[in-house]
Formats: C-alpha cells, structure tokens, sequence
C-alpha cells in the first residue's frame, strides 16, 4: 500500500531479460534500512526488491506488466518516480494507492500556465468512468487531484491536472510532453463506488 507522494526519484542503470525482466535502478535511497522482498512504486508499479547494495536496487517486472504499463518506460536511462510501501504510523498525505496499474493515459496537451503546467490527459472508454472532477488519480505514481473532465463522443474521457513547481521538481511530472504515455491508477474508492451502481442499476 502506498500514498502516491513520491520519496525519490530513480533511474533505470541496466535492463536484462530473464525470463522476467531484471532492473537495476539506481537511487538515493539508504538499502541499509530496504529488506529484499520489500515493496517499491515504480512510476506507480508495486514491484519487489530482490536484489540490493548500496545506491541501487534490482526487481523483477513480469511480461504482464510490461504488457500493461506506459510503452518504454522500463528501458535504460528512464527516470521513474519512486515511493517505498507505507508503515503503520506514516503520515498519508495524498490518497490509498494500491500500486496496480489501471490503463495507460496519453498526454494530449501540456501548457506552462502561471509558472505552473496544465497538462491534458487522454483516458480509456474503460477508466473513463472513475475519473471525477476533483476526485483522486494516480499518474506514474503521484497523487493528484483532477482538476475537470470533458466526456468525448467515443466514451474516452479527457481530464486536466495542475502541476505545480514543486511536484514537477520532485518528480518525473516535469517532463509530460504532448504524446507520452502514463500509468493511470483510479482512486480505489472510485473503483467500489462503480461496482456498487452497476449492480444498484442491474438490479
């Protein structure tokens, strides 16, 4: 379980295929305090460390992770915004994120407003209907707040986000161009509320 307030930011160093893939990410972490078989958030991926030293960690993503996460995102060089999982006690300061990706959004427009960025994002027929206007998103790991929706024609749904400098500082959110990819994870409270009508409307 996670907040979605991101603690670090990591870099892939090294990419192997064995069976699974096999990541090495450097971060800023201490691993003296990381068990292997510990969970970390990468760009809002549960993934487990199995493997660690100093600066660095390694962890397993499976072909159905890759298979349901934003395109390119486990290559070399990509920068992934990382949380480690929360502790009884830990202050929760954005919303419960459960670290499994829902679908992959696309940017469709990204604009500097005020010294902060408006940022457009395109979501599946499918997430569409758990996104609300001042609800909860996670968006490669981060907690954020939906600032507004507009329905298309072809059951899509495009919402805007505010990023203001410090998130896009301490983050990866700095860098969504028009036409990249990102992981979405719908507010879990969102997901209940949904199955709930279904069934209310079915019944």
């Amino acid at each position: 379980m996670f907040t979605g307030i991101i603690t670090d930011i990591g870099t892939i160093k090294q990419s192997k295929q064995l069976g699974d893939l096999r990541l090495i990410i450097e971060c800023n972490y201490d691993m003296a305090g990381v068990a292997i078989g510990a969970s970390i958030a990468c760009s809002g991926v549960c993934l487990t460390v199995v493997d660690k030293a100093d600066g660095w960690f390694a962890v397993d993503v499976s072909g159905e992770s890759v298979a349901c996460t934003a395109s390119g995102m486990w290559r070399p060089g990509t920068r992934l915004n990382l949380e480690r999982a929360l502790k009884v006690g830990d202050e929760l300061g954005g919303h419960i994120v459960t670290g499994h990706v829902d679908g992959v959004g696309r940017i469709v427009a990204s604009e500097n407003v005020g010294g902060s960025w408006k940022v457009t994002i395109a979501a599946s027929a499918l997430l569409a209907p758990y996104v609300a206007s001042k609800g909860s998103i996670t968006v490669d790991g981060a907690s954020l707040t939906v600032n507004s929706v507009v329905d298309q024609s072809d059951g899509t749904a495009h919402f805007t986000l505010n990023i203001i400098p410090h998130t896009a500082e301490m983050t990866t959110l700095g860098e969504l161009a028009e036409g990249r990819e990102i992981n979405l994870e719908i507010d879990v409270l969102a997901r209940y509320l949904k199955r709930m009508e279904d069934l209310r409307v079915g019944s």
